[in-house]
Formats: C-alpha cells, sequence, structure tokens
C-alpha cells in the first residue's frame, strides 16, 4: 500500500499566498517576517525548505483559514540550498505561484550589526565575521537573482523596514506590477537592490548654473532646464516605451516588483527631475508607482 499521501495537485481555488523571506543574516529577516505576521499572514520561521510544499498543502486544505503563508528560510549549507530548489520546483509543478523577498545589506551594516550584538556569524566557523558574509553571499547568489522583491536595508532601520514591507504588502489586493523609480548620485554608489539602472550625466547639470544650484529637481524651474535640453525629451519618451515593454515581460513572468534606478553626479537636480516624469508616465500606464530620492539633501 503506498504511503504517499501527497494530492497530485491542489485546487486553483484553495491555493493560499506564498511569499518566501530569505536574504543576509542580519539583513533583517526576522523584521520582514514580524510584519507580514501582523499583517495577517501565517509565518513560519526556518521551516525545512523540503516542507514547504507539504505547508502549503496543509493550507490548502484549511478551507480559507490560512489563505497566506510566509516562510522564513535561512541557507546555511549547499544541501540546505539544493532542497530549497527542489522544493520551488515542486510547487510550479503543481501552479502554485510563489513570491521570493531578498533582504540585502552591506558588508560593512553587517559586521556592524554583528558586533554590536556581539554574535558570531552562523558560517564564519573559526574565521572572521566577513568570511561568513562572503560565504553566505556565494551560497545565496542564485537566489537573490531569482527573488521577486530586493530590499536593501544597509541604511534602514527597524520602523523603514516596516514601512518598505507594509507598502509592499498591505494592500487587499496585490497589482499586477509596483515599480519604485530611484534618484540617486553615483558618488554615493550604486542602489544594490536596483533592477535597472540609467544614467542622466549625458545631460548638462544645473549645478553649475547659480541660480539654480540650491534648488532640486522638484523645483519647476530646475525640472524645466533639465528637461528642456536636447535629446533630454527624447530619452523620456524612448526609455518609457522600453519600460513598457520590460513591464509586460515581467508580468509574464509573474515579476510583481521592480525597482529603476536614476542617476546623475550627485543625485540632486537631474536624476530628480527624470525620476519624477518618468514616474509619472509609468502611473499614467497603470504601473503602481513609488518615488524614492535617496541622495536628496546629501551634499
Amino acid at each position: 500500500m503506498s504511503t504517499d499521501v501527497t494530492p497530485p495537485g491542489i485546487p486553483e481555488a484553495a491555493i493560499p499566498e506564498l511569499v518566501i523571506i530569505s536574504g543576509m543574516s542580519g539583513a533583517g529577516r526576522s523584521t520582514a517576517a514580524k510584519c507580514l505576521e501582523d499583517l495577517g499572514w501565517f509565518v513560519v520561521d526556518n521551516l525545512p525548505p523540503a516542507l514547504i510544499p507539504t505547508m502549503v498543502e496543509l493550507g490548502a486544505r484549511s478551507q480559507g483559514n490560512v489563505a497566506r503563508i510566509a516562510v522564513v528560510v535561512d541557507v546555511r549549507g549547499r544541501r540546505f540550498f539544493d532542497n530549497l530548489r527542489e522544493s520551488l520546483a515542486d510547487l510550479e509543478a503543481k501552479g502554485v505561484t510563489r513570491r521570493i523577498v531578498f533582504l540585502e545589506s552591506s558588508d560593512d551594516a553587517l559586521v556592524r550589526r554583528f558586533e554590536s550584538v556581539r554574535r558570531p556569524h552562523p558560517l564564519q566557523g573559526d574565521g572572521r565575521i566577513v568570511d561568513g558574509i562572503d560565504a553566505e553571499r556565494e551560497l545565496l547568489r542564485e537566489l537573490r537573482g531569482d527573488a521577486d522583491l530586493v530590499i536593501d536595508t544597509s541604511s534602514l532601520n527597524v520602523h523603514e523596514l516596516r514601512a518598505k514591507m507594509d507598502a509592499q504588502f498591505a494592500g487587499d489586493e496585490e497589482p499586477e506590477l509596483r515599480a519604485t523609480v530611484m534618484s540617486f548620485g553615483f558618488k554615493y554608489g550604486l542602489p544594490v537592490d536596483a533592477d535597472l539602472v540609467v544614467d542622466m550625466r549625458f545631460l548638462p547639470n544645473p549645478h553649475w548654473v547659480p541660480e539654480l544650484r540650491p534648488y532640486t529637481g522638484l523645483n519647476e524651474e530646475v525640472s524645466a532646464y533639465v528637461l528642456n535640453q536636447p535629446g533630454a525629451k527624447e530619452f523620456l519618451d524612448r526609455y518609457a516605451e522600453l519600460l513598457q515593454l520590460v513591464a509586460a515581460g515581467y508580468r509574464r513572468e509573474g515579476k510583481r516588483y521592480v525597482t529603476i534606478a536614476v542617476g546623475c553626479t550627485g543625485g540632486k537636480h537631474r536624476s530628480v527631475a527624470m525620476s519624477e516624469k518618468l514616474a509619472a508616465r509609468l502611473a499614467a500606464e497603470g504601473v503602481e508607482t513609488v518615488v524614492v530620492h535617496r541622495d536628496m539633501g546629501r551634499e
């Protein structure tokens, strides 16, 4: 007699929403999980990856009592990662849509956090904290590439991380695609959670116009100056068209979140003005859009 109780499939109407939370140790996985729990999700921490399909099946049998499941996984070994990959393939074969949230952070921020709590990194062994971080990054490289949402917590406090999670998951209905348009300054470094990066340094810099220098790209005169430069409006039109194609592809592939980083030298004038215009174009196309000006005010 067979002991396999796994059904050949799960009724589509009964399939619970599934979010997998992973990422770097110390980057905020527990905070992200707690946020989803507060939003009414059924959260399971450190569930072995091989048991994720079983958890989804149990949720499907709950008659709607477990409609949203979040699973926190930390990858501490190659076999652990292989089990996760097998479980994700199993879920896909059964028609279960899953989303992966990946918590990222810089090496410096992670080292500070581990040192502040005086705890070793789970993978450092007899080495240094940075050795454990390097080993974990290598193990998680492929999973990070598959993530639907990457959140860089390097400069976020607990409340700011919760706000980001709330913005993505608090709504009653999930939109087809959410976009974050982020202005930034190249001199402060590339945003590590960007899916797409564009460079506005081909346009003249308002910084060198004395009457515009004190203002930002949110100022109407600065925005007009940037958009009236040769090639600016053409760039905006063509890149907006390109993003329509990209957004359609993301929807087909089930990707719900995209971060578009728009850079200039200091993240104050050109990138800010173009981010605002680009976000307006996306919103007009039905993409739920948030604008973030990462470096405005840093100078």
